[in-house]
């Protein structure tokens, strides 16, 4: 049975920084991509930042780069987000995806498992 459990979320004043993990099980997690997705209320999911198998690539999309970093290490089946300098627009339900494809970066289509998901919200 794959279970996906994020957790780091919670509540930041804008400017601050929160890291995100998520710890993977029940799948041989160096052969999947991985990525965060993120949804805020009365908005679609987006994604936010995507990384290889093998970590060697990396993915963010505008609203990321140059304050989310992503990484994984396939050792602890475990993927993070470091989110620095965080604003209100952030805010959001953050989801951890993997995605059984060579493809990156990963788009909802090729999610294979999901997890619930971990809030954050950023107070200005």
């Amino acid at each position: 049975q794959v279970q996906v459990v994020e957790s780091g979320g919670g509540l930041a004043q804008a400017g601050e920084s929160l890291r995100l993990s998520c710890t993977a099980s029940g799948l041989t997690f160096g052969s999947y991509a991985m990525g965060w997705f993120r949804q805020a209320p009365g908005k679609e999911r987006e994604r936010v930042s995507c990384i290889s198998w093998s970590g060697k690539s990396t993915y963010y999309e505008d609203s990321a780069k140059g304050r989310f970093t992503i990484s994984r290490d396939n050792a602890k089946n475990t993927l993070y987000l470091q989110m620095n300098s965080l604003k209100p627009e952030d805010t959001a339900m953050y989801y951890c995806a993997a995605a059984r494809s060579y493809l990156h970066p990963i788009s909802s289509r090729q999610v294979n498992y999901w997890g619930q998901g971990t809030q954050v919200t950023v107070s200005s």
